[in-house]
């Protein structure tokens, strides 16, 4: 499994694009593509629900030496030994958390993103010690109805100011690719623009054409 630092591709199998497809095959066609990480995305379902999709989907992504990430359940995350946990904002500080190292114990290791939307949310993020950040919404997007769009100026602070590895997200397509890429960002997050193509692994394709080397 290759170092976070060397990921550029990160996509979501997401309930609220499953179009009726399986889950486990659009997992294979994730990972078929080039996908760096997976993300289990499931808003709104019961935790069992959770549970029992990623426990599906992590054969697959292990087989194929690819991350994969739980989103907003930690404690899933943990039991089934998957690499990743994303928690957003107000799943860790307005949770009451500081410091990852808090909340994550070093055995098993779990590795630990952070949404952020703003340059003070991104210092405050960085400082609680996460392994990578999100950036965004870039462009609004209907993944988080509500959320106003961060636009291209925070992709632009972020490459400038932030060390640690870290992804831009939020309607992200191949058509608004290049300007991504030009204000900065060398990683991005990926939902509707590949899960809402008839072709996936061919859609994450597509988008690792186009992303800078990882260095």
């Amino acid at each position: 499994m290759k170092p976070l630092s060397a990921c550029r591709l990160y996509t979501f199998v997401d309930t609220a694009y499953l179009d009726g497809r399986d889950p486990v095959d659009l997992a294979c066609r994730l990972c078929e593509g080039g996908a760096d990480l997976v993300q289990v995305r499931a808003k709104g379902m019961p935790e069992s629900t959770v549970r029992l999709l990623a426990e599906s989907i992590l054969p697959v992504t292990r087989a194929a030496g690819v991350r994969l990430v739980i989103n907003d359940h930690l404690g899933i995350a943990q039991s089934l030994g998957a690499e990743v946990c994303h928690l957003g904002q107000e799943d860790f500080f307005e949770a009451g958390h500081r410091k990852v190292a808090d909340l994550v114990p070093s055995e098993p290791r779990v590795e630990f993103g952070l949404s952020t939307h703003a340059p003070d949310q991104a210092v405050r993020a960085v400082e609680a010690g996460p392994d990578y950040i999100a950036v965004g919404p870039v462009f609004d997007t209907a993944t988080k109805p509500g959320r106003p769009a961060v636009t291209l100026e925070y992709v632009r602070w972020a490459a400038a100011n932030v060390s640690i590895p870290w992804f831009a997200i939020g309607g992200i397509t191949l058509g608004n690719l290049d300007a991504v890429l030009d204000a900065g960002a060398t990683r991005i997050c990926v939902v509707s623009a590949i899960l809402r193509t008839p072709d996936v692994a061919g859609a994450c394709r597509d988008f690792l054409r186009r992303l800078p080397a990882a260095s």
